[in-house]
């Protein structure tokens, strides 16, 4: 029997998913690694080259077209889900990472967690930097050219 409103079976819900999900993570992980190396497109272009190969002996048939077809849609399908989980990681890592320095940093903290805002708000905010971008620009240009004229008053004056 279960807890209160089924606490135990949420808990036991909760921990098959994190199973499941880190399971699917490592398989996406490797999957993802592997199919970015040299070998992995070599053993994808020997299955193409064989297959057009073949195209007399299969009298370049329906079928011999259906395989190829159905192949690579396959293929396609599922590594969107996988190469989309590994952004999905990487994205998160690094949001981690930028957050943690922003927070030990004398950037304002205020920017951790930002990319949970809108697509507006996370214009208003970008504009904003800009601007102050800017501003600071020209008013390193005015301190360059104020410590320039202090320089030349000052070799008058020694000089």
């Amino acid at each position: 029997m279960s807890g209160p409103k089924g606490t135990k079976d949420n808990c036991d819900t909760a921990q098959k998913d994190s199973g499941a999900s880190k399971l699917f993570g490592e398989i996406a992980s490797r999957t993802s690694q592997a199919a970015g190396r040299a070998l992995t497109f070599m053993i994808a272009a020997s299955v193409v080259v064989v297959w057009a190969v073949t195209g007399p002996i299969f009298q370049y048939s329906d079928t011999w077209q259906l395989v190829i077809n159905t192949g690579t849609t396959i293929v396609t399908f599922l590594m969107v889900f996988l190469i989309q989980n590994s952004q999905n990681r990487d994205s998160a890592a690094i949001q981690v990472k930028l957050d943690e320095l922003i927070r030990v940093s004398t950037a304002q903290n205020s920017f951790v967690g930002i990319e949970h805002l809108t697509d507006d708000e996370l214009e208003e905010i970008r504009s904003k930097c800009e601007r102050r971008a800017e501003a600071e620009k020209i008013g390193e240009a005015s301190v360059q050219r104020t410590g320039k004229k202090a320089r030349q008053v000052a070799d008058r004056v020694t000089g």
